[in-house]
């Protein structure tokens, strides 16, 4: 059975796919892959730079009748170049498309950065540096409001372009600020969160909210490995409690910390594009952990952030940018 989660006046799948880092190369037959065995939440973005092949996997999987396009959750995110009111629905339909869709079932602001417009004929997607080519480059700020830029997403579902819209890496203080002005409410917060980045308090307050929230990069560190922004030895599945509750289930401890995910509330959209890791990250209904194994499992919280600006802006891109306290 598909376990799901409430998005506003919608049910989502609360199992997903996520699709940073797949190579465009590969992306079109993990996609299509994993709607065959059984996925229909998609977690894509602008960045990704691999929308156009997602969409290929996407139309090979409904014109083979695996699916139909109203059975799958399709999610993707505005780039930070977008954020002027004028760029935000441009953007969206240059999404919409790359993915050869009339709609997104949820489009999210990607960060509460706003970087100077880059066109689309310039350069896309055109990731964080203005100018690439420069001596030092470096990224360029923009001056807008994350007001300015949710009163243009708000105008998306006017537009049908959008059935729900939300945001990403919003901090508790930057959500109170948006439900303050907000006519149409975020449907949905996504966060960077595992064991060793538990996000409570924030992941409270949404829920306070009635915002539902999607945990990215869920199994921690083997996202970042590959970046050198995390060690090998940062693995959260090797944590005895992990293996003690995989042994107990017969669950993978890949399994177990993506139930922990789901048993807190969240959506969760690991990334892969291997056949048996598809199987395994969508195959968690067969087991529950117990209450004294989520709470040694949040106990493992080391405040551990992998995904932050306020570092990888300074290294990448010759500009410190902190978001987060």
């Amino acid at each position: 059975m598909t376990q799901t989660i409430n998005v506003a006046d919608q049910t989502m799948p609360a199992v997903g796919l996520g699709l940073w880092k797949i190579d465009p190369g590969a992306v079109a037959a993990a996609v299509y892959d994993a709607i065959k065995a059984g996925y229909r939440h998609l977690d894509s973005a602008a960045d990704y730079g691999n929308e156009v092949q997602v969409g290929e996997g996407i139309a090979r999987a409904i014109a083979e009748g695996l699916c139909l396009r109203e059975e799958l959750w399709v999610t993707s995110k505005l780039w930070n170049t977008y954020h002027r009111k004028e760029h935000v629905e441009a953007a969206c339909r240059k999404s919409l498309d790359d993915l050869g869709l009339d709609y997104f079932d949820l489009y999210l602001v990607h960060f509460p950065i706003a970087l100077s417009f880059v066109d689309f004929q310039d350069r896309y997607p055109p990731e964080w540096l203005f100018n690439p080519s420069a001596e030092m480059p470096s990224m360029q700020l923009d001056r807008v409001p994350l007001s300015e830029t949710w009163g243009a997403m708000e105008q998306l579902v006017g537009a049908k372009l959008a059935r729900q819209i939300g945001i990403c890496n919003y901090s508790a203080s930057l959500l109170h600020d948006l439900m303050n002005y907000a006519n149409i409410k975020p449907a949905m917060l996504q966060i960077e969160s595992h064991p060793y980045l538990t996000q409570e308090a924030l992941i409270r307050t949404a829920q306070s909210y009635d915002i539902a929230v999607t945990a990215f990069s869920p199994l921690g560190a083997l996202s970042y490995v590959a970046l050198d922004m995390a060690s090998e030895a940062e693995t959260v599945l090797t944590q005895p409690i992990v293996l003690a509750a995989a042994q107990r289930t017969g669950a993978t401890p890949a399994q177990v910390v993506l139930r922990w995910g789901l048993q807190r509330g969240t959506a969760v959209i690991p990334k892969t594009s291997n056949p048996q890791r598809l199987l395994e990250n969508l195959s968690l209904s067969g087991f529950t952990l117990t209450d004294d194994e989520m709470a040694a499992i949040s106990g493992l919280n080391q405040n551990r952030r992998f995904n932050d600006p306020g570092a990888f802006c300074e290294e990448a891109f010759n500009t410190f940018h902190s978001i987060y306290d």
